[in-house]
């Protein structure tokens, strides 16, 4: 089972407040039903601002959903949970001599970084669906706390050309750090540096998170790191 793990570092969260707006609230929530396959998770949703709350949630859950991939256009996450759950029962039924383990999912979310400006959500969600490993991806969501609306990264970086710079310096800072023994056309397969399509905020830093299969081999996992928040400075509409 794959947990949420950003830098190896434990991430709390930085809240900030103003006396205009009370800041949102999230509460954890248990996934717990009667399934066949091995379905669990524990994911957060805010509470306080009725109108932000329900925007900011639905946002995360349709997140999920997406992550879970058998059926994008499920109205809710109980429906999406039911339909991976489906497809198992489906297939031990079409191959009953089939000597798969039972079919896991899991689902986790972390609450990063919290600001008047920005709320930082890190989603994990783990499948197996048989074969030889399962599959799990993290997606960071940078939602407006006064809208709820996701903030794409031109909301958040003011020059995302020029920070594509500081960020590739970074990267091979990182790749040193860790000791390996490739360059970056190894890891982009050829091709030239590019970012992320998941960045966010942390308390210890601006993390960029490169998934399984997005650079390199899954062999090498997740590629992630953070840049201080000094050198971040420049480059940040928001904070």
């Amino acid at each position: 089972m794959k947990t949420i793990v950003i830098l190896s570092l434990v991430i709390s969260s930085v809240i900030g407040c103003s006396s205009e707006t009370k800041p949102l609230e999230f509460k954890p929530v248990e996934i717990k039903s009667d399934f066949k396959s091995n379905i669990s998770g524990l994911y957060e949703v805010a509470e306080g601002n009725d109108a932000i709350s329900s925007k900011l949630n639905s946002q995360i859950e349709s997140t999920i959903i997406d992550m879970i991939g058998i059926d994008t256009t499920a109205a809710d996450l109980a429906t999406a949970l039911r339909a991976f759950d489906k497809t198992y029962t489906d297939f031990i039924k079409d191959f009953p001599d089939a000597s798969e383990p039972k079919w896991e999912l899991n689902v986790e979310t972390e609450k990063t970084f919290q600001s008047e400006d920005v709320i930082t959500i890190a989603i994990s969600v783990y499948r197996f669906e048989g074969g030889a490993h399962g599959n799990d991806e993290i997606r960071l969501l940078n939602i407006n706390p006064k809208t709820g609306e996701l903030l794409p990264a031109e909301a958040i970086i003011e020059d995302l050309k020029e920070f594509e710079s500081l960020a590739k310096s970074h990267f091979i800072k990182n790749l040193k750090r860790k000791g390996e023994d490739l360059s970056i056309e190894d890891y982009f397969f050829g091709e030239s540096f590019h970012l992320p399509e998941n960045m966010g905020f942390s308390e210890d830093g601006f993390i960029l998170l490169y998934n399984v299969y997005e650079i390199a081999s899954y062999a090498q996992g997740y590629t992630e790191f953070a840049i201080p928040y000094d050198e971040m400075d420049p480059y940040l509409k928001l904070f």
